[in-house]
């Protein structure tokens, strides 16, 4: 009887120790997409709103919290921001959510910004959804610039995709920027 349950308590460590290999240990497995309401099949978003930045004036949407260190290229700044996403190039128009993150001037021989950044949505079927941006910005030596979609939450959720940006509007005197985005986002 002893021998009949070492071997038994053999067979369960060797197929626990398999199972354990087969599904990566202790720190990863193979999840069901059904658990998680992923699809088989990805959807193909289009997005388009309009990004509305302010540094000046009575109610500032950025703040700059790092000043550049040269002025021609913005080398060296970092603005924070909380910008408003309309449905049209006029502020005034339906704000759809808000571009939170921040950009910072990330060249010295041209103005160049890394942007890191989320689109959070507060209207409609996307309401809490976010999408989230991470990428290099060439504002001026780009008419149309493009830069990944890394991620999402929501709706957006394992997102992948990228957004085309394109200025509408840019008064550094004022301290102003309006920048059309059309997003094309992959997703269950």
């Amino acid at each position: 009887m002893t021998k009949f349950i070492l071997v038994l308590a053999l067979q369960i460590f060797l197929l626990t120790a398999v199972v354990s290999i087969q599904d990566g240990g202790d720190f990863a497995r193979t999840m069901n997409r059904k658990q998680l309401n992923l699809h088989e099949k990805e959807k193909l978003t289009h997005l388009l709103f309009y990004w509305h930045d302010s540094v000046q004036g009575r109610n500032p949407t950025a703040v700059r919290i790092k000043q550049p260190v040269s002025n021609s290229t913005m080398f060296g700044s970092m603005t924070m921001m909380d910008d408003p996403l309309t449905t049209d190039v006029y502020r005034n128009s339906t704000v759809v959510g808000q571009a939170q993150g921040f950009y910072a001037g990330a060249a010295q021989g041209e103005i160049s910004y890394l942007v890191v950044m989320n689109f959070a949505f507060k209207t409609g079927e996307y309401n809490g959804s976010t999408i989230a941006i991470l990428g290099r910005d060439p504002v001026l030596s780009s008419k149309v610039r493009e830069m990944p979609i890394i991620g999402g939450s929501g709706i957006f959720r394992l997102a992948r995709g990228y957004v085309e940006a394109r200025t509408k509007l840019s008064n550094p005197k004022v301290g102003v920027a309006i920048v059309e985005y059309n997003c094309y986002v992959l997703h269950y």
